[in-house]
């Protein structure tokens, strides 16, 4: 995986307004409030397919499809990152992986986050699935790991 857009993805903030959450691989994390103890979820963009930009009015359109096919998991708005990579998501609670990773690479990302209660796991999708696995924080790692 290219190291830049790992570092990316780990310094990223995700979730909804009011609950940005980073990543990070000290315990035990601060559980989101859209999953229950035990409740798997996910976080997807169709934005930006490859890390490449694209205009806002393709990442716009490729957005509602995304939400319009992820109906099944009630999903709840949110965004990845801040300024100029800034994405649109959607939180999709009861998501099993597999659908996760299908879902994200139909619409051309590089990873999606998974996770169950408050553990999560930034899932790559370039190649053979690997997973990094995390812990959810309202602050952001130190380190970059």
């Amino acid at each position: 995986m290219n190291p830049e857009l790992r570092a990316a993805f780990l310094a990223s903030a995700y979730g909804r307004a009011g609950e940005r959450l980073h990543l990070t691989p000290a315990g035990p994390g601060a559980s989101p409030d859209w999953a229950a103890a035990g409740q798997r979820w996910a976080i997807l963009t169709a934005w930006n397919p490859g890390a490449q930009p694209t205009s806002a009015d393709l990442n716009r359109a490729r957005q509602a499809q995304l939400t319009a096919e992820a109906q099944s998991w009630a999903p709840l708005p949110g965004w990845n990152g801040e300024g100029a990579w800034r994405e649109d998501t959607v939180i999709l609670r009861g998501v099993p992986l597999p659908e996760a990773v299908r879902l994200g690479r139909r619409f051309g990302q590089a990873a999606v986050v998974w996770g169950v209660g408050r553990r999560a796991a930034l899932v790559w999708l370039d190649g053979p699935v690997l997973t990094q696995r995390r812990w959810l924080t309202r602050e952001p790692a130190r380190d970059g790991r």
